[in-house]
């Protein structure tokens, strides 16, 4: 006999595979850049962070954050309202019950592949979440397959690297696994389009195609600078006019941040023993100062307002 609850009203109906609510674990920069572009789309945002003093900060970062857009007119106050509405914290994994897809974003600054980290995420992660649910990773370095091999349905794992400026970056990486079904490559491509993504698909290897171009153009950029043969500010312009590009190698470098640029050369370099890969002594000068680009006011240029207002190197670091 049928049980009076498949009979009630009040329950909101969910079409299958709909997707309204995301998970982001781990809520940094990088969490916090796809929590704004998801809920500004019309979806739910539940993240996980460290503990309740975390969380608070990273709402008044969002809304930080929120208030920088709407000074360049790209939200009302009232979207920055609802915006925020559709935002929850937690530290429990459990909140993550009701999501469709889950995307892994903890820290990349900190040195090494953290992969034993993202395991351990990813498990907790199964053990809270529907059977259909999708388990992703932001991952620029790494193979999904790792990540993946530690879940009991290896099958819904799948890649999804949103390339930096992500606000600006109109593509996004999918990348499939070897235990990757077909069923999560069309639901992270649809979750793709609905944020007004276009999907790049890639079969995996460690940096994927936008973090293996970039990291030997910042290198040779980094090269050109040693030898004398340009400024920082010519290298960047004549690569923006060249190249068709937004950012010459040393705004791209700043913005991403040197101390990640450095993690990516680093694991990049284990991997392929390629020279193209291996870190210019200028990047890890820069790094060990604590010039770590524009989110700490320095890296090849110096920073006010998040805007570049002069060359930062001297030449004790390009010697």
């Amino acid at each position: 006999m049928s049980q009076l609850s498949e009979f009630s009203l009040g329950d909101k109906l969910i079409p299958k595979g709909a997707i309204q609510t995301i998970g982001i674990v781990g809520c940094g920069e990088v969490g916090q850049e796809l929590t704004i572009m998801i809920t500004k789309s019309g979806i739910d945002v539940v993240f996980i962070d460290v503990d309740e003093e975390r969380i608070n900060e990273i709402f008044q970062q969002i809304e930080s954050r929120l208030d920088r857009i709407i000074r360049h007119w790209g939200i009302t106050g009232s979207e920055k309202r609802l915006i925020q509405s559709r935002i929850t914290g937690s530290t429990q994994f459990s909140s993550l019950a009701k999501c469709q897809i889950v995307i892994e974003t903890i820290s990349s600054r900190k040195s090494g592949t953290m992969i034993e980290m993202r395991k351990s995420v990813f498990q907790q992660i199964e053990k809270e979440v529907g059977q259909e649910t999708l388990i992703t990773s932001n991952l620029s370095t790494l193979m999904i397959s790792d990540l993946a091999a530690v879940l009991k349905k290896p099958d819904r794992a799948i890649g999804i690297h949103f390339i930096e400026p992500i606000d600006k970056t109109q593509i996004v990486e999918v990348v499939r696994g070897q235990a990757s079904s077909e069923l999560a490559y069309e639901t992270a491509s649809r979750f793709c389009n609905m944020i007004n993504k276009k999907v790049i698909h890639v079969n995996e290897s460690p940096g994927n195609i936008s973090t293996r171009m970039i990291i030997p153009m910042i290198n040779e950029a980094c090269e050109l600078l040693m030898e004398g043969v340009a400024s920082i500010q010519d290298i960047d312009e004549t690569m923006r006019e060249a190249a068709g590009n937004n950012s010459g190698p040393f705004e791209l470098a700043d913005r991403i941040g040197l101390d990640k640029i450095l993690k990516y050369m680093d694991n990049l370099y284990a991997e392929y023993g390629e020279k193209k890969y291996k870190a210019s002594p200028i990047i890890k000068r820069l790094v060990r100062a604590n010039y770590l680009g524009r989110h700490v006011g320095k890296g090849f240029y110096d920073y006010q307002s998040g805007k570049p207002v002069g060359n930062t190197i001297t030449c004790s670091i390009i010697k």
